[in-house]
């Protein structure tokens, strides 16, 4: 894994002032220096100019970048984040054609499917990923991002040049690129946030490559399109036949994502999903006469202060030793210290650059970091509730009903705090169910679907190009910023179009959820973990760590000068520091975030003003 960033422009030779480009190059790869902290790379081209850190996964020695390739005169220069998983099929179509490889990285395979197939190369990976390639042969720009937007992609366009970076904070280090906030931006982080619009990058005049898309630039403008699209149809398996291809196609997904010339471990909660993988690496690393490694997450005192819930019903506690008992793995439980939480908070904000899931964010960051200090690669759970419909609004009435997105279907706490002035030009309500709406129109529809099997896939859709994409995001940020890789399996394109068109009454047999994975899991994992109930990940109940982000925020709302009372009520936000319940009515967004979240979000909001110096315009 690694940070990319540069800049093009047609209309001028980049190399003439070469010292020039690359200060600004250096100064933009610097940002992300987090992501790729074993080496890095610039490179001047007459129209580009690319720089590049580099996290070393595979081939240590011989995968720098950026990578350049001449072939039949013309070069071929690819600025590079992500991990191929399909890298010697590749490798071995391209030998038959008569490539010859120096190395053995995925990033001279992905170089040379481009030079030998152009754009419908996009079409054949299988990997996560987000790429920049200098075509002198068409004169053009390819940049391609991945099916399910693992990998980030930012750019803005300044007078004749295009700006593009993996981090938004790298963009604001080219010269008269800042960090500005129109309504868009404000809906985004009212109306949606931590959840984001794809495609839409909050700050002003800033936009994302939208995952599944290929951009071109050349000296005619830019043009985007989309690779790959889920497809509906019938399902015409058998029950067995699905469970057995179910069982396959993540078998084969976690096998693949197991290569790695460094240190590699898997995150293990004891629930379904993280179990699945690790079993699975546990089993695969046995054959090589190798033990996996594998770390579980709490918090201090959550044995003292844990009360069950709808949501969660229980704690990892009984449940990880369970696994490591039954797999031998090299297991090490972190803990994190309340304090922690609120100590990492803006730099948990820092790493997003956008204000996110608060403490939710801030323990990954933690964990992330306590984990690099002995692995540079690990396996996660990530995606197996948004394809196999595990989250209560799949199976709960109100979600039905509900003519908005079913994790954050109530905005009255968040119209609630914002100043009267601010609420009604904002609009958030009518911003959320535009952005609803647009989701809706975009899902592939089968005319074989019953009313309530289409109202499913549209759940569905919203869970996998929203909910999703928000935990990826996540995962991404707080991981690269402590220089860790995370692979999520459940991710595989395979998976998710196949599980897409099984029909509910199969993922939801006899009223089991996720039914089809935990048959899948038949002989794999011990009985009782593989009919444990969901439980998401982890959080803190300590009601200390409430206290200090009350603490915090009264300090903040107590200045005059502070950027939040722009936008927020003084008098509610002090109304929600009086009152005593932790959960303020509704959950601000998902399983997870409540009350004390809440008012950890609008600490980053705060602090994100701060820190970005942001300039509003309404």
């Amino acid at each position: 894994m690694c940070g990319i960033c540069g800049f093009i422009n047609f209309k001028t030779n980049l190399v003439k002032n070469e010292r020039e480009n690359l200060a600004v190059a250096h100064r933009m790869a610097e940002k992300l220096r987090h992501r790729g902290p074993d080496s890095w790379g610039e490179w001047v081209g007459e129209h580009a100019v690319f720089a590049h850190s580099r996290l070393a996964v595979i081939d240590v020695e011989n995968g720098l970048q950026p990578m350049k390739r001449t072939v039949e005169g013309h070069e071929f220069v690819i600025t590079y984040n992500g991990e191929l998983y399909n890298t010697n099929d590749i490798r071995n179509d391209l030998k038959s054609h008569g490539y010859e490889f120096t190395t053995a990285s995925d990033t001279e395979v992905l170089l040379y499917a481009y030079i030998h197939y152009g754009e419908k190369c996009a079409e054949m990976l299988n990997g996560i990923y987000a790429f920049v390639i200098w075509d002198s042969m068409r004169q053009r720009i390819f940049a391609c991002r991945d099916r399910f937007g693992v990998k980030p992609f930012f750019y803005t366009q300044k007078n004749d040049v295009t700006v593009f970076a993996s981090e938004l904070k790298s963009l604001f280090e080219y010269p008269d690129v800042s960090a500005g906030l129109d309504k868009t931006g404000l809906c985004e982080l009212f109306a949606l946030s931590p959840a984001r619009t794809q495609g839409v990058g909050v700050f002003k005049d800033v936009r994302e490559l939208r995952p599944a898309r290929y951009m071109i630039i050349n000296r005619h403008g830019m043009t985007i399109k989309k690779y790959w699209s889920l497809v509906s149809g019938e399902h015409k398996d058998s029950y067995d036949e699905t469970i057995e291809k179910v069982r396959s196609l993540v078998y084969d997904s976690v096998k693949r994502q197991l290569i790695s010339d460094v240190p590699i471990a898997t995150f293990l909660s004891g629930g379904l999903d993280s179990s699945i993988i690790t079993a699975i690496g546990a089993m695969e690393m046995k054959k090589k006469g190798e033990r996996l490694s594998t770390y579980s997450f709490d918090y201090e005192d959550n044995n003292k202060y844990f009360k069950a819930s709808h949501f969660q019903p229980d704690s990892d506690t009984k449940w990880v030793p369970r696994m490591v008992e039954a797999f031998n793995t090299n297991h090490t439980y972190l803990v994190c210290p309340n304090n922690v939480l609120t100590e990492l908070l803006e730099e948990a904000l820092l790493a997003k650059d956008l204000p996110g899931m608060a403490d939710v964010d801030a323990s990954l960051l933690y964990f992330c970091r306590e984990v690099k200090k002995n692995h540079t690669v690990v396996l996660s759970g990530e995606c197996s509730d948004e394809i196999f419909g595990g989250y209560p609004w799949f199976r709960e009435k109100k979600a039905f009903e509900t003519h908005g997105f079913p994790w954050c279907y109530d905005l009255s706490i968040r119209n609630n705090i914002l100043l009267d002035s601010v609420r009604e030009t904002l609009d958030i309500d009518n911003y959320s169910r535009m952005r609803y709406e647009e989701s809706i129109a975009e899902v592939p529809i089968f005319d074989g679907d019953n009313d309530e099997e289409k109202r499913r896939r549209e759940i569905s859709y919203l869970n996998i190009n929203w909910f999703m994409t928000n935990l990826l995001d996540r995962k991404d940020r707080m991981s690269m910023a402590s220089g860790l890789e995370v692979r999520v399996p459940f991710c595989d394109h395979r998976l998710v179009e196949y599980v897409w068109n099984i029909p509910w009454e199969m993922k939801n047999r006899d009223n089991v959820s996720k039914n089809v994975l935990r048959e899948a899991a038949k002989g794999i994992l011990p009985e009782d973990v593989r009919l444990r109930r969901k439980s998401p990940y982890p959080k803190t109940h300590n009601p200390h760590y409430e206290e200090a982000v009350k603490t915090l925020l009264d300090g903040i709302i107590s200045d005059p000068n502070a950027p939040i009372l722009a936008l927020c009520d003084k008098t509610k936000l002090t109304s929600l520091l009086d009152g005593g319940s932790s959960d303020y009515g509704k959950p601000f967004f998902g399983q997870l975030m409540a009350g004390p979240q809440m008012l950890a979000y609008i600490l980053q909001v705060n602090f994100w003003m701060e820190r970005y110096h942001i300039r509003i315009a309404l």
